[in-house]
Parts: structure tokens; C-alpha cells; sequence
């Protein structure tokens, strides 16, 4: 069976979660703590991040981007990059806002502040990071609604990994509680449609010790 060594709130490795459980494909999950820097994960991946998918013929994928793109290739249905060109384009160029930008400018000011360095051991959270995670994730709120306001979904009229990108971020956002859902009502009811599938719903199950998420966070209808 495939082996996805991971970590319980990097949005990275819930993108990959996501599309296994899309593509129906079976797979043991192994907490690691990157930290420690053990050699035999090293030996699987010397960047020593997650996630890491083992193959059960033991080849080793690395780097969220890659895995996901692999399995889209190896097993088409449903497809998630797209099937065209500028399908493809598209995915690809919201992928990377959200896995870079949005990343950048919210999840690491609050996911990495609040819940990171606390179990890393480094020291209080950086109120003035908090408060710029605060301030940016309405910008990028704002995108996906007007996204949304153009197609079905946020790439087009089909749920692609721009998506999947996307949620994974939001709901490591959501579990520290900092997502604004009540100032972005559309952002809220496409992210509504996401959280309501199958695939998704195994995350909304996560919870971290000593850190609950808030009572929303695994209601289907917040």
C-alpha cells in the first residue's frame, strides 16, 4: 500500500490527502516529525519535508506539486489539472498563488505562528505577523470571490487542484479559527462546497492535541 508521510496541519500534504481520497486510491498515512531529522526519511527525501508518497513498488515522490500532478497522470479520472492547454495553465498559475502567495502572506502568519512554533519549541507567537495574516487573508478572500463570481468553480467549470490548493490552506486557517467567513459569503459557500465532499471530510476529522479546532470547523453547513 502507498505510504504519504506527512504532517497533521501543512497545507501541502492535505492537498495530496485530498487527491488520493479523488482518485479513490488507498493509502496509509504516517505522522513525521520533520524536525527530528530521522535517516531512514532522510533517506526518502534528503530536503527531509513533507509530504512524501512511497509507491508500493517503493518509488518515492517528494514536493506537494509533484506528487498530486503524478497521480493526476497516472490515474486520469477525475482529472484535476485539466485537459487542456490553458486548462492546465490555469490550475497551474492558482496553484501556485495559493501554495506561495496566500501561503506566504497567511497561512505561515497564522497556522505557522499559532501552532507551528509552539510544538517546534520556538519561543511566543509574532503578534505582528498575526496581525499582517489577519489583514492579507482579505485580499485573497476577495479573489476567490470574484473567481467564483466568473466560473463554477475557481479554475473553470470543473473542481481542479486550483481548488484543492486552495481549501487545504483555508482549512488549516479555519482550525486556528482566523478565516472570515462572515465578511466573504461567496468564498464561504464555494469553500461550503468543497468541505462537502467526500475526499474533504476526512480532514475535518483532524484534531491536534491540546489545540481543538473551533466548533465549525467539521460542520458541513458552518
Amino acid at each position: 500500500m502507498r505510504v504519504l508521510y506527512h504532517l497533521w496541519l501543512s497545507p501541502f500534504c492535505r492537498k495530496v490527502r485530498i487527491v488520493l481520497h479523488e482518485k479513490k486510491i488507498e493509502f496509509e498515512m504516517r505522522a513525521e516529525q520533520v524536525w527530528e531529522r530521522r535517516e531512514a526519511f532522510l533517506a526518502l527525501n534528503p530536503a527531509g519535508e513533507v509530504p512524501v508518497l512511497v509507491e508500493p513498488d517503493g518509488t518515492t515522490l517528494s514536493g506537494s506539486l509533484t506528487i498530486c500532478e503524478c497521480l493526476d497522470e497516472i490515474n486520469p479520472e477525475p482529472p484535476l489539472v485539466g485537459q487542456h492547454p490553458f486548462q492546465r495553465a490555469e490550475v497551474r498559475r492558482l496553484v501556485l498563488w495559493f501554495d506561495h502567495k496566500f501561503n506566504q502572506e497567511v497561512t505561515e502568519n497564522l497556522v505557522g505562528e499559532k501552532i507551528t512554533k509552539r510544538f517546534l519549541g520556538l519561543g511566543q507567537p509574532d503578534s505582528g505577523a498575526i496581525r499582517a495574516g489577519h489583514a492579507n487573508i482579505h485580499t485573497h478572500m476577495e479573489y476567490i470571490t470574484y473567481l467564483i463570481g466568473q466560473r463554477k468553480w475557481l479554475a473553470g467549470d470543473f473542481f481542479s487542484l486550483a481548488d484543492v490548493a486552495a481549501a487545504a490552506h483555508l482549512s488549516c486557517v479555519d482550525y486556528v479559527g482566523d478565516v472570515p467567513w462572515d465578511e466573504h459569503e461567496d468564498a464561504k459557500d464555494w469553500y461550503a462546497r468543497v468541505k462537502s465532499r467526500p475526499s474533504f471530510r476526512p480532514l475535518l476529522a483532524d484534531h491536534i492535541p491540546g489545540a481543538p479546532p473551533p466548533k465549525h470547523y467539521a460542520d458541513l453547513d458552518f
